[in-house]
């Protein structure tokens, strides 16, 4: 079950509480309750079937909208990604940072970075894909949480990240442990840039927060940079370039 539906039935069975707790105080009928359960689930059945889960997206995000911390943390996890796609030659093609302008701009899901794939698909048409590719893939995907945990100490974030090395090990046809220990690996790789550029971080953070264009968030990146950009020697698993046959990577929006 979707974390989007799991929501929606969370907000069903908080409204159905409420509704009966307050019901005769605001002397609602008893058929309140239900037809309002019934019209959300119903509503969260077409969504699903229909329009792919977008509505639903769009009212969990609006919701979770309010907290100002919220916001905050998506900013932050986007920034990491953006700045260690940068730092890794990944070009970034654009961002967003709610659902709402993802679903402005369509695309689908609650916000992301978008990148380039024309080296991987470069690399996916020889029919083999390199470790260093890989690398810097993970890398990436890790350090939307690698930039939560370190302003507020933990990720809320970053399932979704995770589950794109998941099925990428998946079509690699490697171990699952193997995997895990990849995501450790890419997150202490994500860690290590974030801490040598923190100063670029920081005014990354500053430019999309105004909603600067992703030109503008490059200059504010290379206006503060400075240290090594390489990846840290920290035991990678290494493994050698690879054959494919369906494109793991198809998806590379946080």
């Amino acid at each position: 079950m979707s974390p989007i539906t799991l929501n929606l039935i969370a907000i069903t069975i908080f409204s159905l509480v409420m509704s009966s707790l307050l019901g005769p105080l605001l002397h609602l009928s008893p058929a309140v309750p239900a037809i309002l359960a019934f019209g959300i689930l119903g509503i969260a059945t077409v969504d699903t079937l229909s329009w792919q889960g977008q509505a639903g997206t769009l009212l969990i995000d609006w919701i979770a909208g309010f907290s100002a911390e919220h916001r905050d943390r998506v900013l932050h996890h986007e920034a990491g990604h953006f700045l260690v796609a940068h730092l890794l030659e990944i070009p970034v093609t654009g961002y967003t940072l709610s659902a709402w302008q993802s679903f402005r701009r369509g695309q689908p899901g609650q916000g992301g970075v978008s990148f380039s794939l024309a080296e991987l698909e470069t690399e996916l048409q020889s029919g083999r894909l390199s470790s260093q590719l890989i690398d810097r893939y993970c890398t990436v995907w890790m350090a939307g949480a690698a930039a939560e945990t370190l302003i507020y100490g933990q990720a809320e974030g970053g399932a979704d990240d995770r589950e794109k090395i998941r099925l990428l090990w998946f079509q690699l046809q490697r171990s699952a442990s193997e995997g895990t220990l990849k995501q450790r690996w890419a997150a202490l790789q994500a860690k290590h840039l974030l801490e040598t550029h923190a100063a670029s971080y920081q005014a990354l953070v500053d430019m999309m927060r105004q909603g600067g264009s992703v030109e503008n968030c490059q200059v504010a990146i290379e206006a503060h940079r400075s240290g090594s950009d390489e990846l840290v020697p920290l035991n990678p698993i290494s493994l050698n370039p690879v054959s494919l046959s369906p494109n793991p990577l198809k998806k590379s929006d946080d």
